[in-house]
């Protein structure tokens, strides 16, 4: 018989770790799909997805990659005197076409990705915004010319599943860019309002879809799936990774050789703690995102995971002071700024 507890503010157990692993693979998965592979109700997994949001472990939105569009990625190291940096990371986590907007250890830079919709979007933060905001005293800016698919999507929980749990759960979708012989994809207004809706809920129903494009429930799921089989829309989850019991966060900012840039990034994906690893333009040219339950842990994996690695001829560590806002999620939404 299944026990359920019903109150449990600070747990974080393997039934949520097996929920959490099934949303990465799939961000839509039916609930009572799930909860037969998980051998527990539908009424337990929603019970559970819904203690989990509002407790705020996990924030899932679907989000827009702009590859597909005929546009670039980019991210960004924006200095600033030490007085201002908390005041500019809080502005920035406002604009909608940054995410990921951290205070980085040095207490004076800002980190940011920006995925901006337009080439005039990409313009006015790149040369107008961002430089001509106060106290600005730099700005460095790397185009993301290729990701590394991790061997599997953070926070890696497959070995809580059995080999037939995992095959009825079925693979994880990868996001594609488009080939370079592609025409950029163009979206209409009923794209965009739909887009929209899944920005703040990605499990939010055809029903709510159809109400917002105007399309039927049917007509919506397939144009769903047709932006997801073209790379455009994805989903990614936030997490509030202290809870889980992650208290470090930390960029890498690699030099590595031309030749050894593809063979050091394919390995940096699959080490447990790579959250994220792309080949940039700029000073640097190889880029990762760590994630470490405490600086000691960290400090193992610089000296004996990525120090065993060749190829890595310069590397650069800049801890996260504070992160502002995550994909789509903004940390202590209560503190934060307008925009300068």
């Amino acid at each position: 018989m299944e026990v359920e507890t019903p109150h449990y503010s600070v747990i974080f157990d393997d039934l949520d770790k097996r929920i959490v692993h099934a949303l990465v693979v799939d961000a839509r998965i039916p609930f009572a799909k799930l909860g037969e592979i998980l051998g527990v109700s539908e009424q337990t997994v929603a019970r559970r997805y819904r203690s989990l949001r509002v407790r705020g472990i996990v924030h899932l939105s679907g989000q827009v990659n702009v590859v597909p569009l005929g546009h670039a990625r980019w991210i960004m190291r924006i200095r600033s005197t030490p007085d201002a940096a908390l005041r500019l990371g809080e502005s920035l986590a406002r604009i909608p076409d940054l995410s990921w907007v951290s205070l980085l250890s040095t207490g004076s830079e800002v980190m940011c990705v920006s995925r901006a919709r337009s080439a005039q979007r990409r313009d006015a933060l790149l040369l107008q915004l961002i430089p001509r905001a106060p106290h600005v005293t730099g700005l460095l800016a790397y185009e993301v010319l290729h990701n590394f698919p991790l061997d599997e999507e953070w926070p890696r929980y497959s070995r809580l599943f059995d080999a037939d749990q995992l095959r009825e759960l079925g693979p994880r979708r990868p996001v594609q860019d488009r080939a370079v012989h592609e025409l950029p994809i163009a979206l209409s207004l009923e794209d965009e309002a739909m887009l929209a809706v899944l920005g703040r809920d990605a499990r939010a129903p055809y029903a709510q879809l159809a109400a917002a494009t105007g399309w039927s429930p049917p007509r919506a799921a397939r144009r769903m799936s047709e932006l997801i089989d073209a790379g455009v829309l994805y989903f990614d989850l936030d997490f509030a990774l202290e809870r889980m019991g992650f208290a470090v966060r930390a960029a890498l900012w690699m030099r590595t050789r031309p030749a050894d840039l593809a063979a050091v990034g394919a390995i940096l994906a699959t080490h447990p703690e790579v959250t994220y690893v792309a080949a940039t333009t700029g000073p640097t040219n190889l880029t990762a995102a760590l994630v470490c339950r405490d600086t000691s842990h960290l400090y193992r994996y610089l000296t004996e995971r990525l120090g065993a690695l060749e190829g890595i001829t310069d590397v650069e560590v800049t801890p996260a002071l504070r992160v502002f806002k995550q994909a789509q999620t903004l940390l202590d939404a209560d503190r934060i700024n307008p925009v300068p």
